[in-house]
């Protein structure tokens, strides 16, 4: 294996990115070197380049939703081969924390986030904890399988751990993007009745009722409270997500809630929304619930669901972009240039 490769990196003190040459990783005791096949841009490398995220190091490799084949295998790893088709987990819990010592991984109190505190895979390679590897099956694609590590698992998360969307309850989704569109796909698979998505954009807006929603909105409508009351009976929201971030998205959804709804927050800005009144928010009874990410073991449920053709991501991927030319597909993102669901890099 030659010694170097070429990955894609963030300077912090200039905001700059580059794509250059450095040295393929070497691996210690439960890593495993991953060859990347596909890696997804996301809204939160974005908000690392702009400076919205504060930078945990000065010069990183991003991308955080990869997947790949394992190309080498660090000390004491078992249960995995080189050519195995993998995900890799966005995260490391630290595993020392009093969260980690009990159990709850998830909420690792000093959790690493990959591609911020530590190297992504906008690369050709990547390092992943042998443990943090999910298998894909043969049938799925690994353009497909990429986009599970965040930008499905991290809805997956929302409507079925934070959110607790149930069989029925309306659901209603602010922002149909990269988030939203599966929001709307996964709320529809656990059974929730309407499901209203909520865009300024007419294309956004259509998309979201070929994927799943039963009425579909524009946030800008003056009469909006009146036709979410009228799709859902008179009700509104039992489960609201606000997958945008912004102060206006965030109050907005919140204004929509039922009696005892809760609003799930996926989406993340520098916006400071409010609750309103202490007396009409515990009057309603109604819940602000934050949400980041997902269990590893929702990439393997997820893929099952992908594998057996119960989750359509077919319409997920609009454009893929080699790793030299990873800047036009951040710009594009950046510009919603055609609307892009999830644009992917190939090494």
């Amino acid at each position: 294996m030659v010694e170097t490769m070429r990955a894609q990196r963030f300077y912090a003190d200039t905001k700059e990115i580059a794509v250059e040459d450095v040295p393929i990783p070497e691996l210690g005791p439960g890593e495993v070197l991953v060859k990347v096949a596909f890696c997804g841009i996301c809204h939160s490398d974005l908000s690392l380049i702009n400076g919205t995220f504060p930078s945990q190091r000065a010069v990183v490799t991003q991308g955080h939703e990869a997947s790949g084949t394992v190309a080498a295998l660090g000390p004491a790893v078992t249960g995995w081969a080189e050519g195995d088709r993998v995900v890799v987990a966005a995260g490391r819990p630290c595993l020392e924390c009093a969260n980690c010592r009990r159990g709850d991984v998830s909420n690792c109190l000093q959790i690493r986030l990959m591609a911020f505190a530590y190297d992504g895979a906008w690369a050709e390679y990547t390092v992943a904890q042998a443990f943090g590897l999910t298998r894909i099956p043969d049938n799925v694609s690994l353009e497909q399988a990429a986009i599970l590590a965040d930008a499905v698992s991290t809805p997956y998360g929302a409507v079925v751990r934070t959110g607790k969307v149930g069989i029925g309850e309306s659901v209603g989704v602010w922002g149909v993007g990269g988030l939203g569109t599966h929001v709307v796909q996964l709320a529809r698979l656990v059974g929730a009745a309407p499901i209203i998505a909520v865009d300024v954009k007419p294309a956004v807006l259509d998309r979201a009722l070929a994927v799943g929603a039963d009425f579909a909105f524009d946030a800008r409508d003056d009469a909006l409270v009146d036709k979410i009351r009228d799709a859902t009976g008179g009700r509104q929201l039992d489960v609201a997500f606000d997958a945008v971030g912004l102060k206006s998205t965030f109050e907005q959804a919140l204004g929509n809630l039922t009696v005892g709804g809760r609003l799930v927050g996926i989406g993340m800005s520098a916006d400071a929304p409010s609750i309103g009144s202490t007396a009409m928010f515990n009057l309603f009874k109604w819940q602000a619930l934050g949400h980041l990410g997902y269990q590893n073991a929702d990439i393997g449920t997820l893929a099952t669901l992908v594998s057996m053709g119960r989750l359509d991501l077919s319409r997920s991927i609009s454009d893929i972009v080699p790793l030299e030319d990873v800047a036009r597909g951040i710009e594009k993102l950046e510009k919603a240039d055609g609307d892009p669901i999830r644009i992917l890099v190939r090494p």
